[in-house]
């Protein structure tokens, strides 16, 4: 597969930039707590159904010290519509747990400390960090690795990787390049049947057909 040249990126980056630069995340959240929870939840799952699972948790677990003392099983049957649902509700409880331990119910906004949480991975730190603070961070999920791909910007075989690509290819702007490429993958370059009428990236399109996912 070819690569983007050094010209292409530039315009790339102009282009995303200039269409998503105010682009946030379509996951609902009211504070930071109610944001790391409902990133973890989303980890192989739809922001759409988040989105319909969240209000009755926060409703019931309002913040980290409510979540810290819940009753595991009852965290399940509220989330057991979302993948991995029995992991993810004992790391959201050891998360608020640390919280409450270690950072005083408040969560920490560095994406170091963030990592120490449980369930929250490099990925995960970034995108509250992206979100919260508008951090010069990239996080690459399906559709970020899916469109990083086809546009010819990494042949990198991990996420993490991709992101280090992506991070010494774009150097700024990258919180409105990570929340541009999300929405662009989920809406217009879709894993199966690409939108490629709508998108404004033709000319710089290696590969629509080899790179499904």
């Amino acid at each position: 597969m070819k690569k983007a040249t050094k010209k292409e990126i530039a315009e790339i980056h102009k282009r995303f930039v200039e269409r998503y630069s105010d682009a946030v995340t379509e996951l609902e959240y009211k504070n930071a707590y109610e944001l790391v929870v409902a990133v973890a939840l989303s980890a192989q799952c739809t922001d759409k159904r988040v989105n319909v699972i969240t209000p009755a948790l926060f409703e019931k677990y309002p913040s980290p010290k409510e979540l810290a003392q819940a009753d595991i099983e009852d965290v399940k049957a509220l989330i057991n519509t979302c993948s991995f649902f029995n992991n993810k509700a004992k790391n959201i409880i050891e998360m608020a747990k640390r919280v409450v331990e270690v950072y005083d119910g408040e969560i920490p906004m560095n994406e170091k400390e963030l990592q120490t949480l449980a369930g929250v991975g490099q990925k995960t730190a970034n995108v509250v960090m992206i979100e919260y603070t508008g951090a010069n961070l990239m996080a690459v999920d399906t559709h970020v690795f899916r469109v990083s791909h086809r546009l010819g910007l990494s042949d990198d075989k991990t996420p993490i990787a991709t992101e280090a690509t992506l991070v010494k290819k774009f150097k700024n702007d990258l919180h409105a390049l990570h929340q541009g490429m999300v929405l662009f993958g989920r809406y217009i370059c879709r894993a199966k049947n690409p939108k490629c009428e709508e998108c404004f990236l033709t000319e710089f399109c290696k590969t629509k057909e080899t790179f499904k996912v």
